[in-house]
Parts: C-alpha cells; sequence; structure tokens
C-alpha cells in the first residue's frame, strides 16, 4: 500500500495498555491538506489514536508513520491541543502570549536570543489567521469558550505545524462556536496545507468540512467519506450488532443502538 502524499498512517496497528487490547488492525492514513474527524462512542480509543500518533503510547502490532517518521520523533512538526483545557476568570495571561508559548516551545516562554522579531511577526500572522487579532491582548480568562479555542489553536499552529492533533476543540462550545471552529480549521487545510485529525463526539456540526472520518468501534476502526462510513451498513459491521443510521429533518445524523465501549482496565480509553 503507498502512502504517498500522506501526513501519518496507521497499518495492521494495535495497541495494547495494562495488558488490554484498546484496538487492532486499524489501518488509517491522513492526507496533507485533509481534516479528518476521529468519531465513535466513549471508551472506542479515539484520543487512544491521538496518543499512539505523537509517540506516547507504543504500538503492539503493526507499523505507523508520522510526517515520514516514526511516531514521536517528527513532534516538532506537529501541533498538539489537548483535551479541553479550562481557564479560570482570574486568569491573566494574556492571549498573544499563551500564542507565544507555543513559538518558543521547550524553552518555556524564555525569548530565542535573536529571534524575537520573527517571533512577533509569526504570532501576528497566527492570530489573524484564527480571527483572534481583536481579542489578543485581552487577558484570557476574560474571554469566551469559542476566543480562548482559537488562541489555542493558534498556539498549536504557530510553529508553522504541518500536522494538528486536536482531542476534542469542540468540547464545551455552543453549535455556532463549533461551526466557526470548525470553518476554521477548513480554512486552515485549504490554505496552509495541514493535515488537522480533530478527536469530536458529534459529527454534525463539522459534516460540511469533513474530508473523511475514521469510525473507531467494536475494537477496530473503519476510514472513508462520511457518507461511507456513518451508515446503517458500515456501522453494523463494525460494532457486529445492528446500528441504524438516520437523517433527521435538519440533515442531522442520528446513530442509533450504539452499545458502549467497554471499560478496559478500570478506565475508558477515549
Amino acid at each position: 500500500m503507498s502512502h504517498d502524499g500522506d501526513a501519518a498512517f496507521f497499518e495492521g496497528a494495535a495497541v495494547r495498555l495494562g495488558g488490554h487490547t484498546i484496538w487492532q488492525d486499524v489501518s488509517v492514513s491522513v492526507g496533507l491538506g485533509e481534516l479528518v474527524a476521529v468519531l465513535g462512542p466513549n471508551g472506542a480509543g479515539k484520543s487512544t489514536l491521538v496518543k499512539a500518533a505523537l509517540g506516547l503510547y507504543p504500538l503492539a502490532a503493526g507499523r505507523a508513520s508520522v510526517l515520514g517518521r516514526p511516531p514521536g520523533h517528527a513532534n516538532a512538526r506537529v501541533g498538539y491541543l489537548p483535551q479541553r483545557r479550562s481557564f479560570e476568570a482570574s486568569a491573566r495571561i494574556r492571549g498573544v502570549d499563551l500564542v507565544r508559548l507555543g513559538y518558543d516551545g521547550t524553552r518555556f516562554g524564555v525569548p530565542i536570543p535573536g529571534r524575537g522579531a520573527e517571533a512577533r511577526r509569526r504570532v501576528r500572522e497566527v492570530l489573524d489567521l484564527v480571527g483572534a487579532t481583536g481579542y489578543a491582548h485581552k487577558p484570557i480568562g476574560l474571554l469566551s469558550g469559542g476566543e480562548q479555542q482559537r488562541l489555542l489553536i493558534a498556539q498549536a499552529f504557530v510553529h508553522r505545524a504541518e500536522l494538528l492533533l486536536l482531542d476534542e476543540p469542540l468540547d464545551s462550545l455552543d453549535l455556532p462556536n463549533q461551526a466557526a471552529v470548525s470553518e476554521l480549521l477548513h480554512g486552515i487545510c485549504r490554505n496552509e496545507g495541514v493535515a488537522v485529525v480533530l478527536v469530536a463526539h458529534d459529527v454534525n456540526p463539522i459534516l460540511g468540512a469533513l474530508d473523511r472520518v475514521i469510525y473507531f468501534a467494536g475494537g477496530s476502526a473503519v476510514e472513508g467519506r462520511p457518507d461511507e462510513v456513518i451508515t446503517t451498513e458500515t456501522l453494523s459491521s463494525l460494532y457486529g450488532t445492528a446500528i441504524e443510521v438516520l437523517r433527521a429533518s435538519d440533515g442531522r445524523l442520528v446513530v442509533v443502538g450504539q452499545p458502549d465501549a467497554p471499560y478496559t482496565h478500570g478506565h475508558r480509553h477515549d
């Protein structure tokens, strides 16, 4: 199987944690410039895929590549946004400083000698890209959830990442902000040629922006266009039980009959 043009791929992959298999025989890929959603029930192993791509969870079988290297070896070119961080209203760090932390990376915000002007220029550029220039100098604790999330995406992208791994970036946002952030990510893919992998619980707010989906269930995964994967036939086969996919009058997709994912080693591995 050729993977030319892929930002990342897993082939025949399995992850085992605590002596339990989270998923196995997973073959999925993400191309440069693609927006791909990782879907599935709680505990199916969606976040496990992201952590395996970062090299945090080793593969028990199969192989994987991220930006042409083994997982974890190209992380300087990967932007990662973990599950939703909350900021107290009293948080005084400005948005522009939060984004600058992403530029300086492992130096924990200490400016790199001789690169101050370059850093300021890049921070301004990415703030404009995500539409956050107007509030970037305000304390982040005073901003709305949607504004905070735009700044966090800017922080993940500011060092010119070629692959963005975003773990539930729409969580806790209202529907208008979910749609706005989805369009923002779609624009980054199209205009910057960046691959974006987005873990999500609900496909509906992002359906129109997606290129493909990766759907985890039953200890494995399938990938393809949303209209190929989110179907009664495909999901019934993946779950190993009868699943029905309905389309509501407003166009939303509703998956009916999905069983809860099992607990693994006392925890869900979402």
